[in-house]
């Protein structure tokens, strides 16, 4: 009798544990979603919070199957990290984000160069840019493998340079680059350099002008479409258990840096990396693709020495997107954040 109760105990703690695990793995019921895409998520995580929104968001997406997760470095002296060691920091950010939504469950994490590209022709080598060649060289699976970057492209460009067959393996998507002066205009007070692209030209300049890499590019006129109140921060992120917590005071550590220097950031902020999210795990049922949002096909540019597009009349096709699903984009956010509350 002893030993039947044991057994049954035991069976009815295994089951608990297997939906347990079950139950932090995804966030809708009887795994109704599972992965049609790869995905490598590369950003400058220690910089701008919006990177942070975009990995949580991409965490909590089951259609997705993350494959890995790079920190990428910072321009020398930004204001969000000034040290040297902006790629590792980057890490550091990820790996808090995991420690909250997923403590103990491991995850592929990797850090990208510390630097940028020193000229057009030779890789900063890292376990990241491994890790990109590594994936893409794959044969054993037919699932489409995108490449989401929300800062600089050293780590791809570099992959690239180190194995340039990738190129016919992956689709780049990036949030990044100056508008196209016929498709959009800038906006008030801006930079000629735009900020992704400034953190490494150079690798810039290898993915557009050298590569033959397939690109889905949101330059700034796009990825500035996507703005969070910051009442619906308080309302729809913030109120969402730690995580939620996490990503409000990310926000508002960033809001109270820009009244120490008498900057007004009003109240909204820009979460101008989430497009990776709408284009990749947001993809439309049949004939999977981001058909909410619209795109410019035209062909590629090269990029000179001051980050801007001159025509060449030889570049392949690239994708330009214009106008963003935000709408999709933010409420499916919102939604994940209070199911994924409700199962931890």
């Amino acid at each position: 009798m002893a030993k039947k109760i044991f057994t049954a105990l035991t069976l009815s703690i295994i089951c608990i544990n297997v939906f347990a695990q079950k139950s932090s793995s995804t966030i809708f019921p009887d795994s109704l979603v599972k992965p049609r895409m790869r995905i490598i998520i590369d950003n400058d995580f220690g910089g701008d919070p919006d990177g942070l929104f975009q990995l949580v968001h991409h965490l909590l997406s089951p259609s997705v199957e993350i494959r890995a997760i790079i920190g990428s470095h910072l321009k020398p002296g930004d204001g969000f990290d000034p040290s040297k060691q902006t790629a590792t920091n980057a890490k550091k950010k990820i790996e808090e984000v995991l420690n909250i939504m997923y403590p103990g469950k491991a995850f592929p994490v990797y850090q990208g160069s510390n630097f940028g590209l020193e000229n057009d022709s030779t890789a900063q080598k890292s376990d990241a840019a491994d890790a990109i060649i590594k994936e893409a060289m794959r044969d054993d699976t037919k699932q489409p493998l995108y490449v989401v970057c929300g800062a600089g492209l050293t780590d791809i460009a570099s992959a690239y340079l180190l194995k340039p067959e990738i190129a016919k393996r992956l689709t780049l998507i990036w949030i990044g680059g100056p508008e196209y002066t016929e498709l959009a205009t800038p906006p008030p007070g801006y930079t000629t350099l735009e900020y992704n692209l400034g953190i490494d030209l150079k690798a810039g300049q290898v993915v557009f002008n050298k590569s033959s890499l397939s690109i889905w590019q949101i330059p700034r006129n796009a990825y500035r479409q996507v703005m969070m109140p910051y009442s619906s921060l308080l309302l729809n992120v913030k109120t969402q258990g730690k995580i939620g917590e996490y990503l409000a005071a990310n926000i508002e550590r960033v809001m109270k840096m820009a009244i120490k220097y008498n900057f007004n950031v009003g109240e909204v902020y820009i979460t101008g990396d989430s497009p990776l999210v709408l284009l990749t795990a947001l993809q439309s049922s049949f004939e999977p693709d981001p058909s909410s949002s619209f795109y410019s096909l035209r062909q590629s540019p090269i990029i000179n020495n001051q980050g801007m597009y001159e025509v060449n009349h030889s570049g392949r096709n690239i994708r330009v997107y214009t106008q963003l699903d935000t709408h999709l984009l933010l409420e499916d956010f919102y939604s994940k954040l209070a199911l994924f509350k409700q199962i931890k």
